[in-house]
Order: structure tokens, then C-alpha cells, then sequence
């Protein structure tokens, strides 16, 4: 388990670039065979994934290093990333095709992830944070996802926001989770930017050849300061910080969010002229 400290945005502007990079950098989400996580204190969020092969692979509270029933008191969104697979949770099984979503409340204490054939296996990308209550379990078809569609192609911002953990999808206690894909042609997500200071969020880079990249913005307005992220990488936002990239191609990403706010839309937009 990584553990990513919480930072203030004034120490930040004095980190070199290794620096920011061992502190907002996810750096290995998937590995084969292997359940990766990270530990967020920002609101207290895992990020992870799992790949099962020929053999599932089990979360529960061993794998997470902790023996309380951490895992039982978290809610749990995930997106199939690979080939087909399932997921089961206590006694409950669901089948997952790619890009398929599942929402897991809080009282599971154990989850197993599974590959329908090895050598297409399924890649869960994992969010977790904790819940103050319980939710039923929702699983949400790629082509369920509520769709959004904005951008202008002037502007090489021309994407799509496919929402998964989302009030008009399911319920959850906090978290917040889709998938943004970017159009070909198109290589900027989130600009104008923005923050919200009442929730941290994780970004997840994919859907990009190996060699290409992400650039990454963060930082405060008049502060900002940025990532050059690889092609599967997450990236830590506070709260406090701007999250906007630009790609040397189109590319696509997974948000989750967490706070007490689930309103997607209540952002502090910042005027690209007034950034720094």
C-alpha cells in the first residue's frame, strides 16, 4: 500500500520536479497478476487495480494491511479497463465487460476479481472511500452510463463524459466516478479550469499509445505547475488545486472524486487569463 500524504499548497511551490512527483504521482496502477492500491489522506481515498490471470484475485482487508474491517466501511466504484471477466462480493456475482461499471456499498468484506480467459484478462481500475452508510450495489453497462458531450474542436477540447457513480445513476455515500474520452484531433480536458474546494480528486490517464504523453496542470491559479504523465499513470488533485492536461494525442481518463458535495457541477471556474 502507498500512502500519499496530504500536502499544503504553499510547501508545494517549492518542490523540484522528483518532488511533486513522489507526491501527486500514482506511478503503477495495473500489474499482471497483481491488486495494486494506494492510500489517499485526502479524503481518505484508495486508488488502485487489479488483473487477475488464470487465477482471481481477492481484496479484503489483508490485502488493504489492515485486520479491523477497514474494507466493510468502504463503498467501492470500479471500471473494467480489459477483457471480460466478473466480480463477486460476499454472495453476489456480476459479469463485467470492458468498459463496464460496478458500484459496491459499504458491509462487503471480501472481493474477488476474475478473468474470463487469461490471456485477455479483465484490468479493474479500483476507487474506494469510506461510507457513512450503506448502499445497494449497481451495475452500470458502459452503454447505461449517463452521457455528456462537450468541447469545440477550435478549441481541440471536443470529449465525451460517460458518468458512472452519479446520483441520476446510483446512490453512494461520497464517491463520485466516470470516464472522460477525448475525440481524435482533440487534446485538452477541463480548460478553462477549475477547482472545488470541497472535494479531492484522482485522474487516471489511458487510451494512449506507449510513447505519448499527458501534460498535467496543477497547482493554485497563480501557483500552477505540472506533470509530464505516462500512458496508465494516476495523479492526486486536492482540493485546493486546478486539474486540467493536454495530450500529444487524444487520450482518455477516469475521475473520482470524494467529499461531502455530490453535485458535479458546483465548481470554482478559473479564467485562463487569470492563470499563473
Amino acid at each position: 500500500m502507498n500512502v500519499f500524504r496530504s500536502s499544503h499548497p504553499q510547501d508545494v511551490t517549492g518542490l523540484d520536479t522528483s518532488q511533486l512527483r513522489d507526491r501527486f504521482l500514482i506511478d503503477t496502477i495495473f500489474r499482471d497478476g497483481q491488486i495494486t492500491m494506494s492510500y489517499v489522506q485526502d479524503d481518505r481515498m484508495i486508488v488502485g487495480g487489479a488483473v487477475p490471470g488464470g487465477d482471481p484475485l481477492t481484496l479484503d482487508d489483508a490485502s488493504l494491511e489492515v485486520q479491523d474491517g477497514t474494507l466493510s466501511r468502504r463503498e467501492f466504484g470500479v471500471i473494467n479497463l480489459g477483457g471480460p471477466g466478473s466480480i463477486v462480493f460476499d454472495n453476489d456475482r456480476v459479469d463485467m465487460d470492458a468498459r463496464d461499471g460496478l458500484y459496491i456499498g459499504a458491509g462487503v468484506h471480501n472481493i474477488r476479481f476474475a478473468s474470463k480467459d487469461a490471456a485477455d484478462p479483465a484490468r479493474y481500475y479500483v476507487a474506494s472511500t469510506p461510507a457513512h452508510r450503506a448502499h445497494a450495489a449497481c451495475h452500470i453497462p458502459f452503454e447505461k452510463t449517463r452521457t455528456i458531450h462537450l468541447g469545440d474542436p477550435a478549441k481541440a477540447n471536443v470529449r465525451t463524459i460517460h458518468q458512472y457513480v452519479h446520483p441520476e445513476i446510483c446512490d453512494s455515500a461520497q464517491l463520485l466516478m466516470g470516464m472522460t474520452l477525448l475525440k481524435e484531433g482533440s487534446n485538452w480536458n477541463t480548460m478553462p479550469c477549475h477547482t472545488h474546494d470541497r472535494r479531492m480528486e484522482v485522474y487516471f490517464y489511458f487510451d494512449m499509445a506507449p510513447e505519448e504523453r499527458i501534460f498535467h496542470f496543477m497547482g493554485e491559479t497563480d501557483e500552477t505547475r505540472h506533470l509530464v504523465i505516462a500512458p496508465e499513470q494516476g495523479v492526486i488533485a486536492p482540493s485546493w488545486s486546478i486539474h486540467s492536461g493536454v495530450g500529444t494525442s487524444n487520450y482518455s481518463f477516469i475521475w473520482s472524486m470524494a467529499g461531502e458535495n455530490q453535485v458535479f457541477d458546483d465548481m470554482d471556474h478559473i479564467q485562463t487569463a487569470a492563470l499563473r
